[in-house]
C-alpha cells in the first residue's frame, strides 16, 4: 500500500514539475513575442546602445539620392530600383545589390557556357543567346520581382497602418501633448515600418530640422497620397489656425473611405492582376524550370539561325506585353 502511494506521489511530482515548467517556458516565449512586436527596430538599436547619428544612418541606408554621375536613361530605372529597395528595408543599398546581381549574372553566365562547352556542343550566336538570357532570368529579373513582391507588401502594411497612427495622434493632441510628443508617442507605440518612419522624423526635428520638412520627406520616400494630406493639413493649420484633431480626424476618415473604395476596385479587378502576375512570372520560372529539366529541348535547336530570330523575338514580345499588363492592371484611386 505504501509503495502504491509513493508512486502516486512520485507521479503528482513529475505532472507538477513538468506542467510547472512548461507553463514557464510558455509565460516566458509569450512575454517575449508580445515585447518584441510592441517594438520597432529603431527602439531595438535605442535598446541596444546605439547613438542617434548611428540609427539616423541606418534607417537611410537605403534612401534614394541625387544620382548626377550616370548617364541620363539610366537615372530613372537606378532611382526606381533605389526607392524600391528603401522601401523593402533589405539590409544592403541598391548599389550593393546591383554589384551582387551583376556578380552572380557573370558566374551563372561562366558556369553554362562551361556545361555546353563541356557537353560536347558547339559555340554558336544560338547558344550564346540562349544562356544569355537564362542568366539574366535568374540572377537579375527572379531577384528584382522578389524584391519587388517584399516593398509592395511594406508599402501596403504602412497604408493600413497610417490611418491607426492619425488616430493616435488625435487622441495624444486631445489629451494635451504637443505635436512633437506626439509623433514621439507615435516611435513608441507602432510597429514597423511606420513606427521607425515616425522615429527618424523625430531625430530629424531634433536635429533642427521643420517638422513639415520632415515628414514631406517621408512621404517622398513612401511616396504616398495619404501622408502628403497629412503634412499638409500640418502646414495650412501652422499657417492659419485652427483644431487640428477635427482636422486630423477628419483625414483619417476620409483616408478610411478611400482605402475601403480601394478595396472593392481591388477585388473587380482581382482577375486581371491575378492573370497579369501569371502572364508575369509563368514564363521565366517555365523557361528556366524546363531548361533544368531538359537542357536539350533548347540547345538541340540553338545551332539554327531561325531560333535566334524567333528568340529574341518572344522576348521582344514578352517585354512589351508585360508593360502593356502593368498598365492596364494599374488602376489609381
Amino acid at each position: 500500500m505504501l509503495d502504491f502511494l509513493f508512486k502516486i506521489i512520485a507521479l503528482l511530482a513529475v505532472f507538477g514539475a513538468v506542467f510547472l515548467a512548461t507553463q514557464a517556458i510558455l509565460d516566458w516565449s509569450f512575454s517575449r513575442t508580445a515585447h518584441t512586436r510592441a517594438v520597432n527596430k529603431r527602439l531595438k538599436m535605442i535598446r541596444e546602445g546605439a547613438s542617434r547619428e548611428e540609427i539616423m544612418s541606418r534607417l537611410r541606408k537605403a534612401t534614394p539620392r541625387q544620382l548626377t554621375s550616370l548617364p541620363g536613361f539610366m537615372v530613372g530605372p537606378a532611382k526606381k530600383l533605389e526607392k524600391t529597395m528603401m522601401t523593402a528595408a533589405l539590409p544592403v543599398a541598391a548599389t550593393q545589390a546591383i554589384f551582387f546581381m551583376m556578380g552572380a549574372f557573370v558566374a551563372v553566365m561562366a558556369l553554362l557556357l562551361l556545361a555546353i562547352g563541356g557537353a560536347g556542343i558547339a559555340f554558336s550566336a544560338g547558344t550564346f543567346v540562349l544562356a544569355f538570357a537564362l542568366a539574366v532570368c535568374a540572377t537579375i529579373l527572379l531577384p528584382l520581382m522578389v524584391i519587388s513582391s517584399i516593398a509592395q507588401r511594406r508599402r501596403k502594411k504602412v497604408e493600413e497602418q497610417f490611418p491607426v497612427a492619425l488616430d493616435v495622434f488625435v487622441r495624444a493632441l486631445r489629451a494635451g501633448h504637443p505635436i512633437a510628443s506626439a509623433i514621439e508617442l507615435l516611435t513608441t507605440e507602432m510597429e514597423d515600418p511606420i513606427g521607425s518612419e515616425f522615429g527618424l522624423v523625430s531625430d530629424e526635428v531634433s536635429y533642427g530640422a521643420e517638422l513639415t520638412d520632415a515628414l514631406g520627406a517621408m512621404a517622398d520616400r513612401w511616396d504616398l497620397e495619404d501622408i502628403r494630406m497629412f503634412v499638409v493639413s500640418l502646414s495650412v493649420q501652422n499657417e492659419t489656425g485652427g483644431n487640428l484633431a477635427e482636422i486630423l480626424q477628419n483625414l483619417s476618415e476620409v483616408i478610411r473611405a478611400r482605402a475601403s473604395l480601394f478595396m472593392k476596385v481591388r477585388a473587380l479587378s482581382s482577375e486581371g492582376r491575378m492573370t497579369g502576375w501569371m502572364l508575369t512570372i509563368l514564363p521565366i520560372v517555365a523557361f528556366l524550370g524546363l531548361f533544368t529539366v531538359n537542357p536539350e529541348f533548347y540547345l538541340s535547336v540553338a545551332q539554327e539561325t531561325m531560333f535566334i530570330v524567333g528568340f529574341i523575338g518572344l522576348l521582344t514580345l514578352y517585354g512589351i506585353g508585360f508593360f502593356w499588363i502593368r498598365k492596364l492592371v494599374n488602376l489609381k484611386v
